[in-house]
């Protein structure tokens, strides 16, 4: 039996239709809720680091559009100067899109590279996963709670020379009801700081004084794998390590995300030693 298509996957019109319900309903739901939102800008950097990290904006290779990439870094240079130096105050919450806004060319966004329908497609705004991917990796290594996080495919592109860094594509937004947000639960502030430096993209989340707890990704059982449909997914655990920052034991190793994810580029790329 021919599976009957959702209302959004009629056509491209139906597809907007659905899209701009979405995104009304959450206006909604974000007037009616009682999250207390963090808003405080400073130039200023607190003094304590808790976790950085950085990535390229930028991928080249076979198959890759060029000039997508370079728009989806100037997306990214946009976005993050909009939340660069963002004070998180005890109780406060953060929520990528309502410091970015929405993603127009009115608002200087750019086409690159989105995910709608299961399709890698141009779309305006495109790119800006990978900064809500960068802002999470900073905010899982720290003490945190992320309130909503929604996932999408882990497997976008080759690991460049074979290195794999664990939750490498994993955060997906889409203005402005798939959100990035997490809550400060802590008894002081965090400061999240996003910037480009030429075509590496760098976070960092700071404080006033160390956390008692560190914290650490481990990947687990990583490997490539065929299925029936004909496909190709990436398939792993992923856990997060809590670590007492005084004695540096372990006090908790919790699965945070069972990665399967299919892999969305040329399947002759894949390492043939790491397919099961």
């Amino acid at each position: 039996m021919k599976k009957r298509k959702l209302f959004c996957e009629i056509s491209p019109t139906t597809y907007a239709i659905a899209l701009r319900k979405q995104i009304i309903t959450r206006h909604i739901k974000n007037f009616l809720g009682k999250e207390k939102w963090a808003h405080n800008l400073q130039q200023e950097k607190l003094p304590v680091l808790v976790a950085s990290h950085s990535s390229d904006m930028i991928k080249r290779g076979p198959g890759i559009d060029l000039q997508l990439q370079l728009n989806k870094a100037d997306n990214i240079r946009l976005a993050c100067s909009k939340m660069n130096g963002l004070v998180i105050k005890p109780g406060e919450t953060f929520s990528f899109w309502r410091y970015v806004g929405k993603t127009s060319k009115k608002n200087g966004f750019a086409e690159g590279r989105i995910i709608a329908n299961g399709k890698l497609i141009a779309g305006v705004g495109g790119g800006l996963c990978n900064l809500a991917n960068t802002i999470n990796l900073v905010v899982l290594h720290s003490p945190m709670t992320i309130t909503e996080l929604h996932h999408h495919s882990d497997a976008l592109a080759p690991d460049p020379e074979g290195r794999r860094v664990p939750y490498s594509a994993g955060t997906s937004v889409n203005y402005n009801f798939v959100d990035y947000r997490f809550r400060n639960d802590t008894s002081q502030p965090v400061q999240l700081c996003a910037w480009c430096d030429g075509d590496t993209l760098k976070t960092e989340l700071r404080t006033t004084e160390q956390f008692p707890n560190t914290y650490r990704i481990v990947e687990e059982g990583h490997h490539f794998h065929k299925e029936e449909n004909g496909k190709y997914y990436r398939v792993s655990k992923i856990y997060r390590d809590t670590i007492d920052r005084t004695t540096g034991n372990i006090t908790e190793h919790k699965l945070h995300w069972n990665n399967h994810s299919e892999v969305m580029f040329d399947y002759a790329l894949i390492p043939q030693e790491m397919i099961d």
